[in-house]
């Protein structure tokens, strides 16, 4: 790796990226890019989806841990590596290590979703719970590795890394020539920073746009400050991306290389771990998923063809039940109903009728009898129902008003 005069920190090069990919060759797959006909719709040009949730650990990072372990010493292999993470980086850790024949130990937080913690123990880690969060986790880890000298390594802020995930670049240009705009979620940015070195020295038309959580999102007040800062409290379902400070040395490449970063919504995000799911048939994690969350944000403002890097397909099936549910609320598929009815038999069953013939699924009814808003003979039922989106939600409101019911209230609803 070379280093900057102007500030000292390790510069990645194209070169280095190449590198990085004769030396993954054998380790990591060339993933699928799979086209998307309804992001294609949607944005007005060719989206294809660049799946690194089927690389090997079910995430790009097994490129960057390889490369940076398999650079080490042998008076450092022979020391043992250490890493912090509560899921993908911990895979990428533990198998290249394993590859390479070095011990490997990962901290993870306490909580940690038990498939993680069962998938970086069968890559051949030893793992350490420690902490709620990651930041205590970290530190857990870098204590560790004074105390034994054992080498860290971090997630995002390290040349070898940075060249590792580049790779990922080097293949979509690969895959799709005619590449206009690459969307990449960012963290800490390493990925990010990768991707852009790779496509910027061989294509620098290609506009790359990264995402990131609106709740995490500590780039944009970055690049503004010109430096690094950090955000207090990140809070995002996107765990893979949920970084509360830039890294120093991805930092400076995408402030130089990334066209834009932007910001999506937790609604944004869980309607494109739906559509991902239900339209392409891929498992993605949120942060996966988030270059689809931004085309669905603002299709328009993007020039095709459009690559979306789906970066990570490890999600706990506790946590996807809950974002599908959230999907669905967000996509309008979720509807809550709330009007007066005549307390008298049949009433309810009458209603009940009615949504049956405008093919809505009652989910939950709730009765109120006692409120003195109501008549004498009235009672006001809330029902949450399971709708195919808002235009059929618009059809049961019209199917009530049709048949003489008064609806106090409609809105979308997330599924008790």
């Amino acid at each position: 790796m070379s280093y900057s005069t102007a500030d000292s920190l390790p510069s990645v090069t194209l070169d280095d990226v190449r590198g990085a990919q004769k030396m993954l060759t054998g380790v990591a797959r060339m993933t699928a890019m799979e086209g998307s006909r309804y992001l294609s719709q949607l944005v007005g040009a060719p989206v294809h989806l660049k799946c690194e949730n089927l690389q090997r650990t079910g995430s790009f990072k097994l490129r960057g841990a390889y490369v940076r372990i398999a650079g080490l010493l042998p008076e450092e292999r022979a020391a043992g590596v250490v890493a912090a993470s509560a899921g993908n980086h911990a895979q990428g850790v533990a198998l290249a290590s394993a590859l390479l024949g070095v011990r490997s130990t990962v901290f993870m937080p306490t909580g940690a979703p038990l498939p993680k913690i069962a998938a970086t123990r069968d890559y051949g880690a030893e793992v350490r719970l420690h902490g709620q969060v990651v930041d205590e986790t970290l530190a857990a880890a870098q204590e560790y590795a004074e105390r034994t000298g054992a080498v860290f390594i971090h997630p995002f802020d390290h040349p070898d890394i940075i060249a590792g995930q580049g790779t990922v670049g080097l293949e979509i240009l690969e895959q799709c020539p005619e590449v206009r705009t690459i969307v990449v979620g960012i963290g800490g940015g390493g990925l990010a920073a990768g991707i852009a070195i790779a496509v910027k020295a061989l294509r620098p038309d290609v506009r790359i746009v990264g995402v990131q959580a609106a709740g995490a999102a500590a780039y944009p007040p970055s690049l503004a400050a010109g430096r690094p800062v950090s955000i207090e409290n990140p809070a995002t379902m996107a765990d893979g991306i949920k970084v509360g400070r830039p890294g120093d040395v991805p930092f400076r490449i995408i402030g130089d290389l990334v066209d834009e970063v932007v910001t999506v919504t937790e609604n944004h995000l869980s309607s494109a771990l739906l559509l991902c799911l239900e339209r392409a048939k891929l498992v993605v994690e949120p942060a996966g998923a988030s270059p689809v969350a931004a085309l669905l944000a603002e299709p328009g403002a993007f020039e095709g063809p459009v690559v979306a890097l789906l970066s990570g397909g490890n999600v706990d099936p506790l946590l996807m039940q809950r974002i599908l549910r959230h999907g669905m609320a967000a996509s309008g598929r979720y509807l809550a109903v709330t009007l007066r009815l005549t307390d008298r038999p049949g009433a309810l069953a009458t209603l009940l009728g009615v949504l049956s013939v405008a093919d809505a699924n009652v989910l939950d009814v709730s009765h109120v009898r006692t409120d003195p808003r109501l008549g004498l003979t009235e009672v006001e039922v809330e029902l949450h129902l399971e709708t195919k989106g808002p235009e059929h939600c618009a059809e049961v409101n019209q199917a009530l008003r049709d048949a003489g019911y008064t609806v106090i209230e409609l809105r979308p609803a997330a599924v008790r």
